[in-house]
């Protein structure tokens, strides 16, 4: 039995939703290696073509509204249950949060592409309405209303220093849980995926859910290929009833 589980997840968690994964076989970066540069901090602060490059894929990626799927629905259910104590997700599509996951249990450590901000006056704006701005009113490079400063996303890129609260939070949960699931991420990305090493070295057990190999599948208790939008849901179901029948014991 689990009392005190953690879930860290990737984007592999949402390519059932339509959002593309990066690093999968049909992923971003495989069909297009030079997207990249357009989310390196320092690609996209130096060069005027990888950020209208940058705005001309947000048009694209905007065009869907992307919706929760089961896996998604199914951690809002082991939270329900009371153990779930946590997401800590890479993902910045706050899919977690559409699905009815508490605000305060989710710890988004790669940022958010829900807001955007000035890097000259600091003021933020709804990306959805800069989207438009490139959409509707042709700008190749949105700029600030009210400074004319270069605009980012609060997403974190390459290069972005993480947010030390959020992942001082995450390593906290992470040190804390009796079970980690590493869902739909290739924990290729540091230093989120070393999460998965120091829940291990502190007692919990690791469960893998995702398509492809990962450098933590030696450390797993189990590794589960099967699609994340049925396994997830499988799997939530044997824990809350393992945590019902132990009460019942």
């Amino acid at each position: 039995m689990y009392a005190r589980v953690v879930a860290l997840t990737g984007a592999g968690i949402s390519t059932e939703s339509g959002v593309p994964d990066f690093r999968g076989p049909q992923g971003l970066w495989a069909k297009d290696p030079d997207a990249m540069r357009t989310v390196t901090r320092k690609a996209f602060l130096s060069d005027r073509e990888v950020r209208r490059k940058f705005w001309r894929m947000c048009v694209e990626a905007y065009r869907s509204t992307p919706e929760p799927n089961a896996a998604h629905r199914a951690l809002v259910d082991l939270e329900r249950a009371g153990l779930l104590r946590g997401i800590i997700t890479q993902n910045v599509d706050r899919l977690h949060q559409g699905a009815g996951s508490a605000e305060d249990r989710v710890l988004e450590v790669h940022g958010t592409m829900a807001t955007t901000r000035c890097l000259r006056c600091g003021l933020r704006t709804a990306t959805v309405e800069v989207v438009a701005r490139v959409r509707d009113e042709g700008e190749a490079e949105p700029l600030c209303l009210y400074c004319g400063g270069t605009l980012k996303p609060d997403a974190v890129f390459f290069g972005d220093m993480l947010d030390r609260a959020v992942f001082g939070h995450a390593t906290a949960l992470a040190l804390g849980c009796d079970l980690l699931l590493a869902i739909g991420s290739s924990l290729q990305v540091e230093p989120a995926a070393g999460l998965c090493a120091a829940a291990v070295e502190a007692g919990a057990d690791l469960v893998v859910v995702n398509a492809e190999p990962t450098p933590y599948d030696d450390f797993a208790a189990d590794v589960v290929r099967d699609p994340i939008g049925t396994a997830v849901p499988r799997l939530v179901e044997r824990l809350i009833a393992g945590a019902a029948g132990a009460g019942a014991g």
